[in-house]
């Protein structure tokens, strides 16, 4: 399997930097075993091996596994929502923001696939408290790319009829890239990005 460009995510956690190097390596192994073998089919032993650690010194770092997948998946949307407002706060109108937001969430979600494929189809696996704090990171991504809807709704740039439908299917377009893309895919993430981005426009209505 691919190794997960852990960089593109690590960032947005705060003490990234004073994170210990154990800790990143059992981070990278269970990215890379629960999108393998999946949450539930994955054992603490088989993440430690992965890490060419013991079982015993997982614990050192994490409580189990599924303190692990919290933390993946808390860190894999928070730095979608990073990305979302970066893209939504940069210059343009409406719809050059829209293609922008677009090019970058595709092309995220094709290069760090192995954590996007665990951050957005192992959810049912969170705790209770921590799908919570994902579940909100998950609102306020779609809140922000609600917003630019309907301003290039109020602007005459988009033409929806529904808004919160609209930025679901947005995002819902993205977060599939990670489900199927493969470097075997005939387009890089950066065109792949290109051709959503105008897929998207054109399903807001936009004259592209």
């Amino acid at each position: 399997m691919t190794s997960t460009p852990m960089a593109d995510l690590w960032p947005t956690l705060p003490g990234a930097d004073t994170r210990p190097e154990a800790a990143y390596r059992l981070l990278q192994a269970a990215v890379e075993s629960f999108a393998e073998r999946g949450f539930h089919a994955t054992t603490t032993r088989d993440i430690a091996t992965a890490a060419g650690m013991s079982p015993a010194a997982l614990y050192i770092h994490y409580q189990s596994k599924a303190a692990l997948l919290a933390e993946i998946s808390r860190a894999g949307h928070a730095a979608t929502l990073a990305l979302v407002r970066d893209a939504v706060a940069g210059g343009g109108g409406p719809v050059e923001r829209m293609r922008r937001l677009v090019e970058q969430f595709t092309a995220w979600h094709a290069r760090a696939r192995t954590v996007g494929r665990v951050v957005n189809y192992e959810l049912h696996a969170l705790p209770e408290d921590a799908y919570a704090v994902v579940a909100a990171l998950r609102l306020d991504i779609e809140r922000e790319v609600s917003a630019l809807i309907e301003e290039g709704a109020a602007a005459g740039d988009f033409q929806v009829s529904e808004v919160r439908t609209a930025a679901r299917a947005v995002t819902s377009l993205g977060i599939d890239v990670s489900r199927w893309y493969t470097d075997r895919s005939t387009e890089t993430p950066e065109e792949l990005g290109r051709r959503y981005g105008e897929l998207v426009l054109r399903m807001l209505g936009a004259r592209v």
